[in-house]
């Protein structure tokens, strides 16, 4: 194996709100008296990933502070119950944003401990490189995976955000690796894909969803798929 060291994004990719988000967006509305699908809360997700990219091109750094996420997530949420037809929504944000930041609600994706084991193993550097607010660290810790990672870069705690190529390159100077033996994976092409190859490395694509089937380059549907493919690149 040509690589010497794999770094991951962390939500939808390592760990994941449970059962899903837009079960436990769907559940938490429900415990507040408005009625709408969790299929519903899927289909208006691309609300949340447009503001994303906005904030993102506006270099609105949202998870440097506590105050600037709050912020951030109540203005996310907001636009979404909008879209959902919900109004007057200033109390619900409030208990959507607790649900979210709530460690209890998080859990790892089950085909991941496995794959960091057999890579470990195998010798590799493990990292983590995410756009999360700091409580990033003390959820893996919670969830066991910690242990794992010897390299953390969140952007959180750094200041600095993905798509910007910088936060990939901080994570291999920690990990004292070249970008050409050094793998991404994560589960958006424009926040995981283009910036980690501007970086030097080999992007990987993890669409557990199916959201991307026709997006070019390495692209896998579960994580068990990483180590196969790692093999043969």
């Amino acid at each position: 194996m040509r690589f010497a060291a794999v770094f991951f994004d962390a939500g939808e990719t390592l760990v994941h709100p449970h059962p899903t988000f837009a079960d436990l967006f769907a559940r938490t509305l429900r415990t507040q008296g408005f009625d709408v699908s969790a299929e519903t809360v899927r289909e208006r997700g691309h609300v949340i990933f447009d503001r994303f990219r906005s904030a993102a091109r506006a270099n609105d750094m949202w998870t440097t502070s506590l105050e600037r996420s709050r912020r951030f997530w109540h203005d996310v949420y907001r636009e979404f119950v909008a879209e959902l037809g919900i109004a007057d929504a200033d109390g619900l944000l409030d208990v959507l944003y607790a649900t979210f930041t709530d460690l209890a609600n998080y859990r790892v994706f089950e085909d991941v401990p496995p794959v960091l084991d057999r890579l470990r193993d195998a010798g590799m550097v493990l990292g983590v490189v995410s756009n999360f607010e700091a409580w990033l660290e003390q959820l893996l810790e919670q969830l066991g995976v910690r242990r794992y990672f010897s390299v953390s870069v969140v952007s959180g705690i750094e200041g600095v955000e993905k798509p910007d190529p910088r936060i990939f390159r901080l994570a291999m100077e920690r990990a004292r690796v070249r970008p050409d033996v050094s793998v991404y994976v994560g589960d958006n092409p424009e926040f995981d894909v283009d910036p980690a190859l501007e970086a030097g490395m080999f992007p990987v694509l993890l669409d557990r969803r199916a959201r991307f089937p026709d997006a070019p380059g390495a692209r896998i549907t579960s994580m068990g798929q990483l180590p196969g493919l790692l093999e043969t690149a």
